[in-house]
């Protein structure tokens, strides 16, 4: 009974994963090809889904993401900000800059932590629930080449705040989340920032990992 129930909570999972890869809405015909599944296996766990608010069908009858994941988003978050804030404070002393973890949200990315350097004459003060396109600004550009498959640093300037100069590297490895860590500053950036940024973001998945 234990492995069973552990298989299906597995293949639910699966599902929700699937549904949550932004290519929209699945027939269950459709989900039962892609997971592998027969699909009285995937009515039934359709069934659970929809009625505990994790999936959603709408009036074609393709299901997507059901507002029930919200909830567990936003309880993700605190854990999020508290994993995050050593490594960002860390970083922030390092270069000097405004260090940052951005997550996406949709077509957005989200800034959920951010940490100002303690020694500097003058740092950008960017808001923790700022929200950007991920296509402006390194943040959202590295959480972009994330869904590539690169792990590289990214660089930006003044396409967020005039003036402003960003660097950013994906937070790779964890398949649940798509988050980027950063720097931005009004000053220069040497070139140790880059590598800098990349070993963040590496000690951030390993703290979530």
């Amino acid at each position: 009974m234990a492995a069973e129930s552990a298989q299906t909570l597995e293949r639910g999972l699966r599902l929700l994963r699937l549904l949550a890869d932004g290519k929209g809405g699945r027939t269950p015909t459709e989900l039962s090809a892609e997971l592998g599944l027969s699909r009285p296996v995937v009515y039934r766990l359709l069934t659970t889904l929809l009625a505990e608010g994790f999936v959603r069908r709408d009036s074609e009858g393709r299901l997507h993401l059901g507002f029930g994941v919200l909830v567990l988003a936003q309880a993700v978050q605190p854990l999020l900000r508290a994993a995050a804030l050593p490594v960002l404070r860390r970083l922030a002393e390092d270069v000097g800059a405004t260090a940052h973890l951005t997550v996406a949200e949709g077509g957005e990315g989200l800034a959920v932590a951010v940490v100002e350097p303690s020694w500097t004459d003058m740092h950008v003060a960017y808001r923790e629930g700022s929200r950007h396109p991920l296509a402006k600004g390194a943040a959202g550009r590295a959480i972009l080449a994330l869904r590539e498959g690169r792990g590289d640093y990214l660089l930006s300037e003044g396409q967020l705040q005039e003036g402003a100069r960003g660097v950013a590297a994906p937070v790779v490895g964890l398949p649940w989340l798509e988050a980027s860590v950063g720097v931005v500053t009004f000053g220069t950036l040497a070139e140790s920032v880059g590598p800098r940024v990349v070993k963040a973001a590496a000690e951030l998945a390993s703290a979530l990992g």
